[in-house]
């Protein structure tokens, strides 16, 4: 059936109100059927009265397109687009001028009707082929990272006396997981279906559920991968890195934490100039949650940026020229709102703690006081 269920029951509906119209001997939607090779046919898809009748395709050859006194067709026109036709056969020739706007009025509303489901038809096409697409991909995508697990174990083998470039592996390998977990998350929602809240405002950019850590998961673990990769980022930039003296003892969404985490220091590195110090600073709060600083040292972010820079898709002036989606720091500030803290853009960074720079850019990111781990082992401190 070239239309879905939904049109089908509006055009019963818009066809049975002419029961009341003894002139009217029956009505006929047609939709345009295009071949590959060939001129366009019209379809039925409906009729009124629905008596049984077997109505046939009409094409060039048709009689149906012989003039009849009795016999009027009304295009469903989208513009220059044909999309089908109705067929109207009335018991004389002349229509009262009532009845004419009421035909009128029918052939609008379905043409309407008609556009709207054949582009939603369009569309759903087109996400069924990205679906597939993105699956293959997806299943493409687990063998490379299959090989760089299994090499990164052999070199792990290979480095056991070698503290200093065994701790690069094991970066390398934390980062693989993280990688994986993308990928699932990737091909949980290619599989699902994405239900969107009706609603007036932009909704948050949360994560899948799958990339937010285990509830009271020990923030220190998913962070010492992210100071190892800072370090290693800035060991080939040239530039000086500052890890904080101590991690953090708080518990709770750490996943969620490492995320925020994650774009901050990216975007430290992408967009603060060559050479610049790039920094995380960590401080513990009396009777509350951490606070979490990543500073970089370049120029100051312009004043009437700060906040803007915060919405989704848009990008500071003077990374315009670098890729970007302008996504990383509206979806930190989503996330630090979600766990019950706050993403802050302080300038220069000496404002967030005054052992710190005083030029420069720091993003502040506080956190409500952890969750209670009942006798915590003291490794995991």
């Amino acid at each position: 059936m070239p239309v879905s269920e939904r049109f089908l029951s509006l055009l019963g509906f818009q066809l049975s109100q002419f029961v009341d119209c003894a002139d009217v001997r029956s009505l006929v939607v047609y939709v345009t059927h295009q071949e590959p090779e060939g001129q366009p046919t019209l379809m039925p898809v409906g009729q009124w009265p629905a008596d049984g009748r077997a109505l046939a395709a009409v094409d060039g050859d048709s009689r149906l397109r012989m003039p009849a006194e009795e016999r009027r067709w009304l295009p469903l026109r989208d513009q220059q687009l044909l999309l089908g036709a109705l067929q109207v056969e009335t018991s004389h020739g002349n229509w009262p001028e009532p009845l004419r706007q009421r035909l009128q009025a029918v052939a609008l509303c379905l043409t309407e009707a008609l556009s709207l489901d054949l582009e939603q038809r369009r569309l759903q096409r087109r996400l069924d082929r990205q679906d597939e697409q993105l699956r293959l991909l997806v299943h493409q995508l687990r063998n490379p990272l299959s090989a760089l697990r299994t090499f990164g174990h052999l070199l792990r083998k290979r480095l056991a006396q070698d503290s200093d470039n065994r701790s690069l592996v094991e970066g390398l390998l934390a980062e693989e997981r993280q990688l994986n977990r993308y990928v699932d998350a990737i091909s949980d929602l290619a599989g699902g279906e994405v239900l969107i809240a009706p609603s007036t405002t932009p909704q948050p950019l949360l994560l899948p559920p799958m990339l937010s850590g285990p509830n009271g998961q020990p923030l220190a673990e998913p962070l010492e991968p992210l100071l190892q990769r800072a370090a290693a980022t800035a060991a080939l930039q040239g530039r000086h890195w500052q890890r904080p003296e101590q991690l953090p003892d708080w518990r709770g969404d750490s996943g969620a934490v490492a995320e925020i985490l994650a774009n901050l220091l990216e975007n430290a590195f992408r967009y603060s100039p060559a050479g610049s110090a790039v920094g995380l600073h960590v401080r513990q709060n009396a009777g509350g949650g951490p606070t979490l600083t990543v500073w970089d040292g370049g120029a100051a972010i312009p004043a009437a940026e700060r906040e803007l820079i915060f919405e989704r898709g848009r990008r500071g002036s003077t990374g315009l020229e670098r890729p970007g989606t302008g996504l990383g720091l509206a979806l930190a500030r989503d996330l630090a709102r979600s766990l019950g803290g706050e993403l802050l853009l302080l300038v220069p960074p000496s404002l967030s703690d005054p052992s710190l720079p005083p030029q420069g850019n720091a993003f502040q990111l506080s956190l409500p006081p952890g969750l209670q781990s009942a006798a915590a082992p003291a490794a995991e401190r």
